[in-house]
């Protein structure tokens, strides 16, 4: 069995645990979640015509809270638009966390299966990131047993075909219509989905990086380690200097020592031999600057299952830019690339670093095998991700789903 690293007990503060429990309201009940179908079902679009974000499903989930009442009780219903007054806290004071996962549709030994790959890590995720803003726990259990449901009405929209998946979106807003800034008494979880294709349709595009110590992502005692929709829109503008000047994203950097943090949206991976000769594979830590990503978590499982057996230290740990500078330069430089929902693995052909405070700015080229876009362990756990979450091989990472619809309504 692989371990994860994200089964450990998450230490959450005092205040906002007493925020976030309340015993006697009622949680999330899966057995109270009710199904209203849609009376106009969309035509399904060619896969190959799918673009990112652009098409969604027939319904969505919808589950209300109060601090008076609790959760109440689960909805799916037809896709629609939300109604919200202008004095809504969401808009003013960015109450509003989310998570991105999929669901993945396959045939193995000739029986059809619908999974979800570990979604009561997403759940969890959620939950903390929700409870960080204050705005309400809830139970991971029931919340993924309706997340199960609302993937099993809309199994008509996952492609069936390798490389393609259902995108899940589930979020959670601050619903209170106040412009006084405190905890809302009012939130809104709901769950879109959208068929998504391949990131690499055409195969592996290594990209090429911008690491500058003008912007920086997140910092110790912030909210760097949690999804919320607050982390994203400020990336946005570096986002697009970085684009500006031919690059794909910002190798986000931290500190006047240039400790690396994330690539873009995703958590970076470098493999190198160290100046005493070992092999390692190496990933920053979780000192709450970077994202607990789950693709990171089930990467570093995978390392740690097959890769140590072939030499490989597998550690998280401090370390800078200048390290993978120095690497390239004495040739000790193996590969790198970044990890997360969207691609899986991401292949890294140069990062053009400003040098630091003071520095002198220069390229770092990063290793590619010869022809390809990208390295050969880049290669392997991208091969090894894919299998699990398409039913190659079994693991306790998968969810299965049944393949009936279900009934109207559940009771």
């Amino acid at each position: 069995m692989l371990r994860s690293s994200l089964l450990r007990v998450i230490r959450t503060p005092q205040a906002l645990r007493a925020h976030s429990t309340q015993t006697k309201l009622p949680d999330i009940d899966a057995s109270k979640l009710t199904i209203t179908r849609t009376q106009t079902p969309k035509a399904l679009k060619k896969p190959e015509d799918l673009i990112f974000g652009r098409n969604f499903t027939d319904h969505m989930l919808s589950i209300e809270w109060t601090a008076q009442s609790g959760w109440a009780a689960p909805r799916i219903i037809p896709y629609q638009n939300l109604s919200l007054d202008p004095a809504t806290c969401v808009f003013h004071y960015g109450f509003e966390c989310f998570e991105g996962m999929k669901a993945y549709r396959s045939t193995v030994n000739e029986k059809p299966s619908i999974r979800m790959f570990r979604p009561h890590q997403n759940m969890q995720r959620l939950s903390r990131s929700s409870v960080r803003i204050a705005l309400p726990a809830f139970s991971i259990e029931e919340m993924t047993k309706c997340l199960a449901t609302f993937v099993n009405l809309e199994q008509r929209f996952i492609p069936d075909k390798r490389g393609y998946s259902l995108y899940l979106r589930p979020t959670m807003i601050g619903t209170q219509k106040t412009l006084g800034v405190g905890p809302p008494k009012s939130a809104l979880l709901f769950v879109i989905a959208s068929p998504v294709g391949p990131y690499y349709p055409t195969g592996f595009k290594a990209v090429s990086l911008q690491a500058t110590s003008r912007y920086i992502r997140a910092w110790p005692g912030g909210v760097g380690d949690m999804k919320l929709g607050g982390n994203y829109a400020p990336c946005i503008l570096p986002q697009l200097d970085a684009a500006s000047r031919g690059f794909h994203q910002n190798l986000w950097l931290f500190g006047e020592e240039g400790y690396v943090t994330e690539v873009g949206t995703m958590n970076l991976f470098t493999a190198w031999i160290t100046p005493e000769g070992k092999k390692e594979i190496v990933t920053a830590p979780l000192d709450g600057t970077i994202l607990e990503g789950i693709t990171r978590d089930s990467i570093l499982a995978l390392a740690r299952e097959h890769l140590t057996k072939e030499g490989w230290e597998v550690n998280e740990r401090k370390f800078t830019v200048g390290e993978i500078a120095k690497a390239a330069d004495e040739g000790r430089l193996v590969e790198a690339f970044g990890s997360g929902t969207a691609a899986v693995v991401s292949p890294i052909r140069r990062i053009a670093w400003d040098g630091g405070v003071g520095g002198t700015p220069r390229d770092i080229m990063i290793p590619l095998q010869e022809g390809k876009e990208a390295g050969v362990l880049a290669e392997r756990l991208w091969k090894w991700m894919e299998e699990r979450q398409y039913g190659d091989v079994e693991s306790d990472w998968r969810l299965f789903l049944p393949t009936h619809p279900p009934p109207t309504s559940i009771s």
